[in-house]
């Protein structure tokens, strides 16, 4: 059974694409995922960034993501961002994550400030309301 050869194009066009969206940062509801080759980029701007360390079978951090997402409208002055530890083990040691969901507060790459744990929305408008002025 032979291929047909405009399938074979549609499908290696269909490849293409799909390696170039990897490449991306991927951004939902204004929140950015951070891999190695975004991270430094993201982390290392002067707006405060809020990057939240999680894993998929984390129930905390999965109980996070809705709270994490709404607040991100709510401070327009800071950027929200994520890293999955099991994506990026060498970002997650090279911060020295224990623990997750963990939130740390970027500044010009910086570590400003720290929280563990599932803080709820008032641990994340606490650590907002601190960087947004």
């Amino acid at each position: 059974m032979s291929e047909d050869p405009e399938i074979e194009k549609i499908k290696q066009k269909k490849l293409e694409e799909m390696l170039r969206q990897q490449q991306q940062p991927k951004i939902s509801e204004g929140i950015i995922d951070l891999n190695a080759t975004n991270f430094d980029q993201i982390t290392s701007d002067a707006t405060p960034t809020l990057v939240d360390f999680w894993a998929e079978w984390c129930g905390p951090c999965k109980m996070m993501h809705p709270v994490f997402e709404s607040l991100s409208s709510k401070y327009p002055k800071i950027k929200f961002a994520r890293v999955n530890v099991d994506l990026n083990q060498n970002i997650a040691m090279r911060f020295g994550i224990q623990s997750i969901p963990t939130f740390l507060m970027f500044k010009s790459g910086q570590i400003m400030d720290k929280m563990m744990g599932a803080v709820g929305a008032p641990g994340i408008h606490m650590i907002c309301k601190k960087y947004s002025g």
